[in-house]
């Protein structure tokens, strides 16, 4: 004779409870024990309750360990069942060298062939009329694509962590990610698009001193356009890549972040150039387009603000996450000034087609490293800890990349990349006959110089940023990728720049520098 057995819900502990019926056994997970029903029935022989208890710290590790270790990421270890051990933080990031390297690969081309193509699109447009007369718009080049990257690569590094540490599992938690980020990035894309604009005027006006109102709201109803339509296709695909590659066991943070640029470039640049040559075009017969475009997507800001204002796991980053996208965007326009005034010149016009892919490619590394460290950091606990994980706020360049733990292992895998990667795209656009340049030993013995100190200097900074910023209680997902992309734009039009111009002086005439 059994008793009506009722399943009670206790939310103060953390298990939960099983009723024991005839013929169930259980089994002890540490000691291997069956544990057979008689041994749970109480005096007069009616079951009683049993109330399995599970350690919250064990379950997320093991949660967050089978995220991260998917189909051969892991390294081989052999599984310790020792009764003496007690739950163990997760151990993050057990992937090779050759793990590391096969999931970046892909991802990686593929998102370099995204900015050659962006370069061939660059290559052509920049003899349209628009940025002929409108020089201005080169300035919003490097701007609104590191305003993508910035973005896209933001959210693809929270989605990847929020995926590995188990926040989007139930369809419930899915849609409420995709939808608060969604609106989220529409209101960055916005706000910082049009103030991409005024950077774009400022910058062009300083040097000439020439001001014109109708090129002014020309550059502001293409840059808001832009951004706007560009951050809804790439979030939409965004998040398509991180649902898939959960769903193919491979590990989000090695192919988000590059395939996250792999179409950006391209879509934004063409987005850039379309509208923007459009709207160029209703200058003289509807000078009241411009104005129009502009304010129709500044008045859909408060529907995404109430949105995203709405939604808990983006309602911090509407209030915090400006500062990073608006210096980035500062300082990539400083990029856009110094690619406007080296193009504009006849000499170098053969930069153009370069640009993005030098400032695409290391942008991409480094958003892939600091992914990855922002991850391990979560894993060790929240921004503000002191974990041992993240002691250092000012690493040395050797350990960043010749340290034995897993990130400086990323970062060299990462850093070899670099070369045969630029190789591949160098070798595209040469065949494609893309820009006016020659591929002669010295031009790809500078260029490949150029792009390896770029990506030296990033990954070190990434190394140093995404520490500094956890141990100051910011989330490294938010707060470091705008800033290491906006670098990676100055940085690589700065020294690509410098390439051409010492390829000049020392005469290389064999490469057709400035024909």
């Amino acid at each position: 004779m059994t008793s009506k057995l009722e399943q009670k819900e206790t939310p103060q502990a953390n298990g939960a409870v099983l009723p024991i019926v005839p013929g169930d056994c259980l089994t002890s997970p540490e000691r291997g024990q069956r544990v057979e029903p008689a041994d749970f029935l109480g005096p007069d022989g009616t079951g009683v309750e049993v109330v399995v208890l599970e350690s919250r710290a064990n379950a997320k590790g093991v949660r967050e360990e089978d995220a991260l270790l998917e189909k051969g990421s892991q390294s081989n270890e052999s599984d310790d069942t020792s009764t003496d051990r007690g739950p163990e933080p997760a151990s993050p990031l057990k992937e090779t060298s050759f793990s590391i390297g096969l999931q970046v690969l892909f991802p990686f081309l593929l998102a370099g062939f995204g900015t050659v193509a962006a370069g061939m699109v660059l290559d052509i447009v920049q003899h349209w009329d628009v940025f002929k007369y409108v020089t201005e718009v080169f300035i919003l080049v490097p701007a609104l694509l590191g305003l993508k990257g910035n973005l896209e690569m933001t959210l693809a590094s929270r989605l990847s962590t929020a995926a590995n540490i188990g926040q989007m599992d139930t369809p419930k938690e899915l849609w409420k990610m995709i939808t608060g980020n969604m609106a989220l990035i529409q209101v960055q894309a916005t706000v910082v698009g049009f103030l991409a604009s005024i950077a774009a005027v400022v910058f062009g006006w300083i040097p000439d001193g020439h001001f014109s109102i109708d090129h002014a709201v020309l550059l502001c109803a293409s840059s808001v356009a832009t951004a706007f339509i560009a951050s809804l296709v790439l979030g939409m695909i965004m998040i398509g890549v991180i649902i898939g590659s959960r769903k193919m066991g491979i590990n989000p943070d090695n192919v988000a972040t590059p395939i996250a640029a792999s179409l950006g470039d391209l879509i934004t640049l063409a987005l850039l150039s379309g509208i923007s040559w459009g709207l160029y075009k209703e200058l003289e017969s509807k000078a009241y387009v411009n104005p129009l475009v502009c304010a129709f997507f500044i008045s859909l800001l408060p529907i995404w603000i109430v949105i995203a204002k709405r939604n808990s796991a983006t309602r911090e980053v509407l209030y915090s996450g400006w500062e990073p996208v608006i210096i980035a965007m500062a300082i990539s326009s400083v990029g856009g000034l110094i690619l406007d005034r080296t193009v504009s010149d006849p000499n170098f016009a053969g930069m153009a087609v370069f640009t993005p892919v030098i400032n695409g490619v290391g942008g991409n590394l480094v958003a892939v490293q600091a992914s990855r460290i922002s991850t391990y950091l979560h894993m060790s606990g929240v921004p503000g800890d002191s974990p041992e994980t993240a002691p250092r706020k000012c690493p040395s360049p050797c350990s960043t990349f010749f340290s034995s733990d897993v990130n400086s292992r990323s970062a060299r895998v990462l850093f070899l990349l670099v070369v045969p990667g630029h190789l591949v795209f160098l070798y595209t656009i040469s065949s494609m006959q893309g820009g006016h340049t020659t591929l002669t030993l010295i031009f790809i013995v500078f260029y490949m110089t150029a792009a390896l100190l770029q990506v030296v200097i990033l990954l070190y900074i990434a190394d140093w940023m995404v520490h500094w910023m956890w141990g100051r209680d910011l989330d490294p997902d938010n707060f470091s990728i705008p800033y290491l992309t906006a670098l990676g734009d100055l940085i690589g039009t700065g020294l690509l720049a410098l390439s051409f111009h010492v390829l000049w002086l020392i005469g290389d005439r064999d490469s057709d520098v400035g024909d």
